[in-house]
């Protein structure tokens, strides 16, 4: 008997990797915030990170003007994952559980990322979407399923 999946209870591919990328925030090592990112080409994942120490690091917090600064940013962790492994991220979708810090933004657009998802907004810098407005890649927010 072949029996087919109900498509109304399968997840899109925008909410499917929207999970994944929550998923992946929950391996962060960070007490003030919980960050994952994931890189996705043609419904596959490219590279995906979180927000931590170093590797091999004591995960020791140093807190300057409020902000961590002893941990790598998940969308730099998963864009140096990329670089580690020699696989392009040029063309791929960034799929971010929060919007991201100025430098991590020019960092993916950089790298060639086509389109931005966010999922909860957080110190949201003008500057971001002037920048990928004037790369001409979208940024929008993905907080609620399609």
């Amino acid at each position: 008997m072949n029996k087919c999946i109900d498509e109304t209870i399968r997840p899109s591919w925008r909410e499917y990797f929207k999970q994944l990328t929550e998923l992946t925030a929950t391996r962060s090592s960070c007490n003030k915030l919980h960050v994952g990112c994931i890189l996705v080409n043609n419904n596959r994942i490219v590279a995906q990170g979180y927000n931590g120490f170093l590797p091999s690091c004591p995960h020791k917090s140093h807190i300057v003007n409020g902000h961590e600064i002893a941990t790598i940013h998940a969308e730099q962790n998963t864009i140096l994952d990329c670089a580690k492994r020699g696989v392009s991220c040029n063309e791929c979708v960034a799929y971010i559980t929060h919007y991201p810090c100025f430098n991590c933004a020019k960092m993916l657009l950089a790298a060639g990322i086509k389109e931005i998802l966010y999922i909860n907004d957080y110190n949201n810098d003008e500057l971001v979407e002037i920048y990928c407005k004037l790369m001409g890649v979208k940024i929008t927010c993905i907080k609620c399923p399609e």
